[in-house]
């Protein structure tokens, strides 16, 4: 009780010092991804994360004499990278449901027009008796059509705020039929079969290349991690020789660097590869960066004891 009580205070404060923009944003992101949390209460909750954390990291760096400055900068870094990570996976995942979820919809759409109800009609009843994330969204479709937004903007909304471009284009083909009056039942029976048609080649096409994506993955948090913490060890052991030069005392730096940027290169190719979608390349370059990252620090600290020097 007293952790909840110190976040819900934390969250208060929050609320009175940051924006109302940013904590609309975040809000967005979070309904996006279907956590269902205030902003604020979110970003207490990593503000928390981050205090037990730079309280236990500082412990052990005095403990054990390693870096401070590295400690602290685990400490901050690692909550904030994991629940981005964590928020743009539920996000894509949710889409996927909702885009693997729309040629049915489109179908019991279609059916229902067949029977003769109108389109708003049949999109109520979908709303009161489905069940899912699309579904979830189409209630609050309807809920912002009873409280005065057009119909064609609230969908059009629907579709910018899944961010899906199967979805935009359905509700575009939808609205687009359903003005000019044409047969819409037809109309959204097609549309559905093409996209049934789409979500098949990606399903393939994601298998086709998954070779590729495992051989990335493994170079990036396995193979360069290693190497590059072997030269931190070397590194070590000529400056315990007394023969350090300017070389061994910059390349552990050097390689820090090099793997990061090797992992957020790694994590844009896989979404390319994948997605054909850079964009989608954060949600795997920040976990990839932190497994590699840790692999590296834990070979660079402890390799000279696991070899004996």
């Amino acid at each position: 009780m007293l952790i909840e009580d110190l976040i819900n205070k934390i969250s208060l404060i929050l609320e009175e010092k940051l924006s109302d923009r940013f904590l609309i944003s975040i809000q967005e992101s979070l309904l996006r991804a279907g956590l269902f949390a205030l902003a604020s209460h979110f970003i207490a909750e990593i503000l928390m994360i981050i205090i037990v954390l730079l309280l236990l990291f500082v412990s052990v760096s005095l403990i054990f004499s390693f870096s401070l400055l590295i400690a602290v900068m685990l400490a901050i870094s690692i909550p904030i990278a994991i629940s981005v990570a964590y928020v743009l996976i539920k996000t894509e995942q949710r889409a996927t449901q909702i885009e693997n979820s729309i040629p049915d919809f489109l179908r019991q759409l279609s059916s229902m027009l067949r029977v003769g109800l109108s389109l708003e009609n049949a999109l109520l009843d979908l709303s009161n008796h489905g069940s899912g994330p699309l579904y979830d969204e189409l209630r609050r479709v309807v809920v912002e059509v009873r409280m005065g937004r057009g119909f064609d903007e609230a969908f059009e909304n629907m579709a910018v705020r899944l961010n899906s471009q199967n979805l935009q284009r359905s509700f575009k083909i939808i609205l687009n039929s359903y003005k000019s009056g044409g047969g819409l039942a037809d109309v959204i029976e097609d549309v559905s079969e093409d996209l049934r048609a789409i979500l098949i080649l990606k399903r393939e096409r994601k298998s086709s290349v998954m070779m590729s994506v495992m051989f990335l993955v493994l170079a990036s948090v396995v193979a360069a991690p290693f190497a590059l913490g072997m030269v931190g060890v070397y590194s070590s052991f000529m400056m315990g020789l007394g023969r350090a030069s300017t070389t061994c005392q910059v390349a552990p730096l050097a390689a820090e660097i090099y793997l990061i940027i090797h992992s957020v290169f790694a994590g844009f190719l896989i979404a390319l590869v994948m997605y054909d979608d850079l964009r989608k390349g954060v949600k795997f370059s920040i976990p990839i960066t932190l497994v590699a990252f840790l692999i590296f620090y834990g070979i660079n600290t402890f390799g000279l004891t696991f070899f004996g020097f």
